[in-house]
C-alpha cells in the first residue's frame, strides 16, 4: 500500500494498558519514519498529554489532540488548525453539566483545568491507576472551573467528563445529544468529551493530510474507541485493534491485535511493509 501517513489513536490503541509504549512499536514507528511515512499521534489529550517519549522520536513533527480541536506541527510549535468551542457555548456547557453528579474538566490551551475536591476523589470517578497518574500530571487545580474559565475568555478546545456510574453517563448523553450544535463521544466506558462541530479526529486527518498534500488515499488509521470511529471511516484504511468495540470492528477494513499484544507494529508490518511478525 502507498501509505504515507499513519494517524495513531493513543490510550488502547499504541499505548499499553500501562500507558506505555512498547519497543516493538517504537521499532515499528522508526521503520516509518525513515520510509518516509507520517506518524501522526492522534488523540483525545492535549498534546501537552502525549508522553514525551513519543514525542521526542525523531520526525515525529505533527499531532492531532483533544479529538482533531488542534493540529499542532510539534517541531515549529504551532498550531495548525483550530476546531473549538467557544468561550460562551463552553460556558453554556459548564453550567449545564455542573448540575450532574459528574467530574468536568475543560482544556484550554493544552492543559486540563481541574478542582482539587475533582482530583482527590479520581478513584471515585472510576478511573484506573494508569489513568489517575495521566490526569494528575495534565491538570492545573483552580478553586473553581466555572470561575476560571469565566475569567480567562477564552475559547475552549474540548470538555472532558468522568462518571462514578454508567446509569449517570446514559443520563447526561441524552441530554447532550439534544444539542446541535456540539459533537458528543467517548473513548472509555465510563467518559464522555464534549467537542465543537468539525473537532473530530477524521476530519482533522482529512485537513492535515491537505496541508502536506497528503491524497485520503495514502492515510491510514488506527484506534480502538468511539471517538476513532471517524477516522477509522475516513483514512484510506481504516484499521481497529481487537480490543475494539464490535461497532468500530465493523466499520474497519482490518482488524489486528490488541494494543497489549503490539496490535499497532502488527498492523504496519503487515499492511505497509507486507510482512508477519
Amino acid at each position: 500500500m502507498d501509505i504515507k501517513l499513519i494517524a495513531l489513536d493513543l490510550d488502547g490503541t499504541l499505548l499499553n494498558s500501562k500507558k506505555q509504549l512498547s519497543d516493538t512499536n517504537l521499532k515499528a514507528l522508526s521503520e516509518c519514519i525513515e520510509n518516509g511515512i507520517i506518524i501522526v499521534p492522534c488523540t483525545g489529550r492535549t498534546a501537552d498529554g502525549i508522553p514525551l517519549e513519543l514525542k521526542s522520536i525523531e520526525g515525529i513533527r505533527y499531532a492531532i489532540a483533544t479529538n482533531g480541536a488542534v493540529i499542532h506541527d510539534l517541531q515549529k510549535e504551532t498550531v495548525i488548525d483550530t476546531r473549538m468551542l467557544t468561550w460562551e457555548l463552553a460556558m453554556e456547557l459548564l453550567n449545564f453539566v455542573n448540575d450532574y453528579p459528574v467530574m468536568y474538566d475543560p482544556y484550554i490551551e493544552g492543559r486540563g483545568i481541574t478542582e482539587r475536591r475533582f482530583l482527590e476523589n479520581l478513584s471515585h470517578y472510576c478511573l484506573s491507576e494508569a489513568l489517575q497518574e495521566m490526569v494528575k500530571n495534565t491538570r492545573d487545580i483552580h478553586p473553581n472551573i466555572i470561575d476560571y474559565v469565566k475569567k480567562a475568555g477564552r475559547p475552549v478546545e474540548k470538555i472532558n467528563l468522568f462518571f462514578p456510574d454508567m446509569e449517570g453517563r446514559a443520563r447526561l448523553r441524552a441530554d447532550l445529544d439534544k444539542w446541535d450544535n456540539i459533537l458528543v463521544t467517548s473513548s472509555i466506558p465510563n467518559n464522555l468529551e464534549i467537542n465543537a462541530l468539525g473537532a473530530s479526529k477524521g476530519e482533522a486527518i482529512y485537513r492535515l493530510a491537505d496541508h502536506l498534500g497528503i491524497s485520503r488515499d495514502q492515510t491510514m488509521a488506527i484506534g480502538d474507541g468511539e471517538n476513532d470511529f471517524t477516522m477509522i471511516r475516513m483514512a484510506g484504511v481504516g484499521v481497529a485493534m481487537k480490543n475494539a468495540s464490535e461497532e468500530l470492528k465493523a466499520e474497519a477494513n482490518y482488524i489486528t491485535e490488541t494494543n497489549d499484544e503490539d496490535g499497532v507494529a502488527a498492523a504496519i508490518n503487515r499492511l505497509v511493509f507486507g510482512r508477519r511478525l
